[in-house]
């Protein structure tokens, strides 16, 4: 039997981990026609099959389930090696791969990444934007980004950004003839710009007072899934958006958007950075956290 390499291991080890050839890929930084090559070769020079393949899905066979028992562990310690050199160095390097949502990588990519990638040079910066909550150890992150309040319990948090606070825009020229909305239930009578969220679901808008919470499903006939999207709608004169203040804030400034049902829209808990509590921190993560705080504590 050929002694398979280290690579073709690690090859097999973020299938395995993932079901997914293309997942996998993706991690790796290779094409999923190049990985699997390697697994062919892989199980050739083993001599037995390592996946049971579908054009559906991907599940090990009892051999791959018994390899991946004794090397995964191994693999680990590896990494934890490497890691722990990288760390007497005193120089992260490596890639950290952070899933955000859209909002949240523009806060990063204003506030962190700057003074992360300066201090930082040997680390590679990859940041993923995309508005579906992903499991972020299944699909190979170091690190997340959402509302602090849907953090995971299993996740450790570090909150960043301050408060955020959704609120209801309106362009002057919608208005302009109209009553303006006065509590939540006064959308009714309006023409609303509906949010459709990664899962497919539409949005409710969620309004708050004096301890009172009610979600209204906004009519409309104009629904978007952008929050970049539903502010210059709302801007254009298209109708009443609830949106991120962040998103809204250059319009307001301009003029071109106003706000309504104002005290029914209080601040909540804003984003986090969150990654998983019993797993060893790479000194990438544990480096750009430092800089996070860094950058919390200047604010």
């Amino acid at each position: 039997m050929t002694r398979p390499s280290l690579n073709d291991l690690a090859a097999f080890a973020a299938v395995a981990g993932h079901l997914s050839f293309r997942r996998a890929a993706d991690v790796l930084g290779v094409s999923r026609s190049a990985l699997s090559h390697a697994i062919i070769g892989l199980e050739g020079k083993l001599g037995v099959r390592l996946f049971n393949r579908t054009t559906r899905s991907v599940s090990l066979t009892e051999a791959g389930a018994g390899l991946l028992a004794r090397i995964d562990p191994i693999l680990q310690d590896l990494d934890l090696a490497l890691d722990t050199l990288s760390e007497e160095r005193g120089a992260p390097s490596g890639t950290l791969r952070i899933n955000a949502n859209k909002s949240g990588a523009l806060i990063l990519l204003r506030d962190v990444a700057p003074q992360f990638l300066t201090s930082y040079p040997d680390v590679e910066l990859d940041l993923v934007s995309e508005g579906r909550l992903v499991d972020i150890v299944e699909e190979g992150f170091d690190a997340g980004v959402r509302l602090l309040e849907t953090v995971p319990r299993d996740m450790v948090a570090v909150a960043f950004g301050g408060d955020v606070r959704f609120i209801a825009v309106a362009s002057p020229s919608y208005l302009d003839g109209r009553t303006v909305p006065l509590t939540p239930e006064d959308l009714q009578a309006h023409r609303c710009i509906r949010q459709r969220l990664p899962s497919g679901k539409r949005y409710r808008w969620e309004f708050a007072k004096h301890g009172a919470e009610i979600a209204v499903d906004a009519p409309g006939n104009l629904t978007l899934d952008d929050s970049d999207l539903l502010t210059q709608a709302a801007a254009d004169g298209r109708g009443i958006a609830y949106v991120p203040e962040y998103f809204a804030k250059p319009f307001l400034i301009s003029g071109q958007l106003v706000t309504v049902l104002d005290d029914w829209c209080p601040p909540t808990a804003g984003l986090a950075l969150y990654y998983p509590r019993n797993r060893h921190m790479p000194s990438p993560l544990r480096a750009f956290i430092d800089v996070l705080k860094q950058v919390e504590r200047r604010r």
